[in-house]
């Protein structure tokens, strides 16, 4: 194809941002660096699926394992799309024409594609601005701790969002959820240059955002706040607080690497059979069994395999999976390396939300100490068998944890849902059959592997087996992650994290984020497993409980619901764009008390768009995006206190 790239020249800044993620040159006009090939080499291991022998290439320069043909490799090379934007932004700030135009030239995009892609995510930036940016978090969970409260006096002593004044030399923007509801208000801070800056900043003060915005960022040092440290019975969180993720020795001293050790022992297809008779469900929301998704991608006939650790978890009130990123990295990898020996895959990506800076620095420093200890790489621990692991990390955008969005992300595309069939473990990453589990679904394999799938299904109640990890913020006292059986009900949970604040009586909890339901104070008793929330109406999801007390006024809660997924809509599909705009317009007239007509007439309304939404849209986002909202009037009327307040 011949293509027409951008005139403007990069600066040397930007070239070396661009150099330091492409190598010197490594792409140029859609060919292979000789250097790059050369550097390639091709190496024998036996199929674990069939017994034969196949060639498959490894490039040193990546330390990837990859498939050899032709096609591939210009994926793989439009692949590098979003992490040479992303350098680019740590770097400059910002994406010039100039920068832009000099990827799309090394890995031969059409700068149209390039420009939709850059200004798909919210973490990259298409116009100029400071050095500095600081976003400050402005959803549900630090609403509910202050956030508002504190974004009114940055806006008196900084000025209005996006400015700049009193010798500062940043800027600040709002953002949705930052993952750090435990300590909340949050805000992240991001500093380029040569040496760039990523730190969050939770709990957070108005001295500490006057400071950042300053040029001062101080270290991300917060301790774990874990309320259950040291509580017997943990299974998934045994060792956060307890192990120095950085360092292997520990992590083996407290019993890692002892599954994968095991799963080489049972052969692929047993390990299968385990996490089958677990009866393992995905921890991510959608609650797929795990076992039939393995046994798939084990079957593909099509080579090579991909898999995919899903960790964008972006859902208002969610932080679990960064917790055991940031706290237990090499578990995270031994799962990974576990998934991939009974499916066959070759090469894994963790594809990380943009947002979690320490928990990118962890798993790129336990991939490192995995594969310089022969725990990663080629002929892993002596077993005839290779796999690799690459991190991505995200631009910003909710849509992202959506598993085809993730891969069009990753593939170099704008984020957005593809249509299925044909599911991931057909056609997933470049087209192959491919595996994608998110984090806490992949831990859960150590102990099925260690113990057993039938050990493991004695767990929890018939239909929900195993722990689960629930994210508990808004008005309680101990905000954190708990671990707890399935079955413990919403009420023992709350009650765990120390009851309601203050001693007050709880209005609502959000269950399942913003894409979840409102459970009312009659509902507490509910046990929470996939079949008892689903027998409420409600859902577990992402294992989200955002707790509201008495005197809560809901309604600022809701518009943000309602706002969010209108600014998270990827703008794919008509019912998702249109609903969840008008979906907000809707809110926002019932809440002014102007209804167009009745509030009868308003509400039946607004059960036409979501209904609408959920039966045509593509993906989960669109269909879920009025649940929270119908639940709130349905069940919490929230409608008829308008004119009590």
């Amino acid at each position: 194809m011949d293509l027409r790239f951008i005139d403007a020249e990069p600066t040397s800044a930007e070239r070396a941002a661009i150099d330091a993620v492409l190598g010197e040159r490594a792409f140029e006009a859609g060919s292979r660096d000789p250097d790059a090939l050369e550097r390639e080499r091709t190496i024998d291991r036996s199929d674990n699926s069939n017994g034969e022998t196949r060639k498959i290439e490894a490039s040193s320069g990546d330390r990837s394992i990859l498939g050899s043909s032709r096609l591939e490799a210009a994926a793989r090379r439009r692949s590098l799309l979003l992490p040479a934007l992303l350098g680019v932004q740590s770097r400059v700030g910002y994406i010039t024409a100039g920068a832009l135009g000099e990827i799309c030239k090394r890995l031969h995009v059409p700068p149209a594609e390039a420009y939709g892609v850059a200004s798909f995510y919210s973490l990259i930036s298409l116009d100029e601005q400071p050095p500095i940016v600081v976003h400050v978090c402005d959803d549900l969970s630090c609403r509910s701790a202050g956030s508002s409260r504190l974004i009114g006096e940055l806006e008196r002593s900084h000025g209005a969002e996006g400015s700049s004044r009193g010798g500062a030399i940043g800027a600040w923007r709002l953002s949705p959820c930052l993952g750090l509801c435990e300590r909340a208000p949050a805000a992240l801070a991001i500093k380029a240059g040569e040496t760039p800056i990523e730190e969050a900043l939770a709990p957070v003060s108005i001295d500490q955002l006057m400071q950042a915005l300053s040029g001062t960022i101080p270290d991300d040092s917060a301790p774990i706040v874990l309320p259950q440290a040291g509580e017997p019975g943990l299974r998934l969180l045994r060792r956060v607080g307890k192990v120095d993720p950085a360092s292997l020795d520990d992590y083996r001293a407290h019993g890692g690497y002892a599954a994968l050790r095991a799963a080489f022992d049972l052969g692929p297809d047993r390990v299968i059979r385990e996490v089958s008779d677990s009866k393992l469900l995905g921890r991510g929301g959608a609650a797929f069994p795990s076992g039939r998704k393995w046994e798939a991608v084990a079957h593909a006939r099509v080579r090579p395999h991909y898999l995919v650790c899903n960790a964008d978890e972006s859902e208002p009130g969610t932080f679990k999976d960064r917790v055991l990123m940031e706290h237990d990295p090499f578990a995270v990898i031994e799962a990974m390396t576990i998934a991939a020996f009974a499916t066959g895959c070759e090469l894994g990506y963790i594809y990380i939300r943009g947002e979690y800076p320490r928990a990118a620095r962890r798993l790129e420093a336990a991939i490192g100490a995995a594969r310089a200890r022969g725990y990663l790489g080629i002929d892993i621990l002596e077993r005839g068998y290779s796999f690799d692991i690459e991190i991505r990390r995200g631009g910003g955008a909710y849509i992202c944890g959506e598993e085809t969005a993730l891969l069009n992300s990753i593939e170099g595309f704008r984020g957005e849902p593809r249509n299925k069939p044909p599911f991931p473990v057909q056609e997933g990453l470049f087209g192959k059959p491919t595996l994608i589990n998110n984090v806490e679904t992949l831990v859960n394999v150590l102990d099925i592997v260690l113990a057993g799938g039938s050990a493991y299904a004695s767990i929890g109640t018939a239909g929900s087996k195993g722990t689960k990890l629930f994210c508990v913020s808004g008005r309680v006292e101990r905000p954190g992650l708990y671990e707890v059986e399935f079955g413990a009900t919403i009420r023992q949970l709350i009650a765990l994290a120390g009851g309601v604040r203050e001693g007050r009586e709880a209005k609502a909890v959000l269950l399942g984020g913003a894409a979840g339901s409102f459970v009312t104070a009659d509902e507490l008793d509910t046990p929470l497993t996939f079949e008892g929330t689903r027998a409420i109406g409600a859902s577990i999801g992402s294992g989200v409980l955002i707790v509201f007390d008495d005197e809560q006024d809901l309604k600022p809660y809701v518009t943000r619901i309602a706002e969010f997924f209108r600014e998270e809509s990827c703008g794919q599909c008509v019912p998702c764009r249109a609903g969840a705009v008008r979906q907000e317009e809707l809110v926002a007239r019932v809440f002014a008390g102007k209804p167009n007509g009745s509030i009868a007439a308003e509400l039946a309304l607004h059960g036409e768009i979501d209904r609408a939404m959920r039966d045509a849209s593509i993906c989960g986002l669109g269909q879920t995006a009025g649940v929270a909202i119908d639940s709130a009037f349905r069940k919490l009327k929230i409608h008829e206190t308008i004119n009590k307040q």
